[in-house]
């Protein structure tokens, strides 16, 4: 009978990792998809695009899948209609929320975070009713151990770079203007310099001080948003309340 249980679960947690491998490769795939109809297959002039592959390859698509992928999307009518969304709600203790999605369908996308948001209590906004505690800028993230940080920071500057974050677990985050976001990714690839990610992101102008309570909540709803295939990415302005 053990040996049955042990198989059992063993087959039981396959069939999660495969499932978790499964929406990690559909969301890759509507990302590969949509940033080439939004900034061209060459990864050149498409920073982004070369993030999204090295993303790809990192968590195990062959380069021969992503190939398949981008040609396919080319020519895939659902595929080509892929273009991005960005909500703008309202979350638990009053925080601001943008939620960065990929859809092909706007009204089912639309529907499905909106019933999230209402399981919590929270409400989507109209366009403008929260972007503007927001300010969007470019990140590019790199892994710090092999890095010549000094020398990174320095081109990162030079080339004009807004902001500068250094992590304690090493890692680098550089947050440039959205004019310079391309440019500066491809100098600093040019010089060696190749970023883990690359990505635009709602910096929050200020913060809103959250309870216990609140906290909870706001950790719950992020939760339950991740969970959908659609979105990419959510920003809010919250500061989590810490015993």
């Amino acid at each position: 009978m053990s040996g049955h249980s042990k198989w059992a679960n063993t087959k039981h947690r396959k069939a999660l990792q495969d499932s978790r491998r499964g929406k990690i490769f559909t969301k890759l795939i509507q990302e590969l998809v949509t940033t080439v109809k939004l900034g061209g297959a060459d990864t050149n002039t498409n920073p982004r695009l070369r993030t999204i592959i090295n993303k790809a390859l990192s968590n195990n698509m062959t380069r021969d899948t992503i190939n398949r992928v981008l040609n396919r999307g080319v020519g895939e009518q659902s595929l080509k209609e892929m273009e991005n969304i960005v909500y703008e709600g309202y979350g638990p203790g009053g925080t601001a929320l943008i939620i960065n999605c990929i859809s092909n369908n706007r009204n089912r996308t639309t529907s499905e975070i909106r019933y999230i948001l209402n399981k919590i209590g929270c409400s989507l906004g109209v366009k403008g009713s929260v972007s503007y505690l927001f300010q969007k800028k470019g990140m590019l993230s790199f892994v710090a151990p092999g890095v010549d940080k000094d020398r990174m920071l320095n081109y990162a500057i030079e080339f004009g770079a807004d902001d500068i974050n250094i992590h304690d677990n090493g890692s680098i985050d550089i947050y440039t203007t959205l004019e310079l976001f391309g440019s500066i990714s491809s100098r600093l690839n040019q010089n060696g310099f190749i970023e883990v990610s690359s990505k635009i992101v709602y910096l929050p102008i200020t913060g809103i001080r959250l309870n216990q309570d609140n906290t909870n909540e706001l950790i719950k709803l992020i939760g339950l948003l991740e969970k959908n295939d659609d979105i990419k990415n959510i920003f809010h302005n919250g500061i989590y309340y810490i015993m």
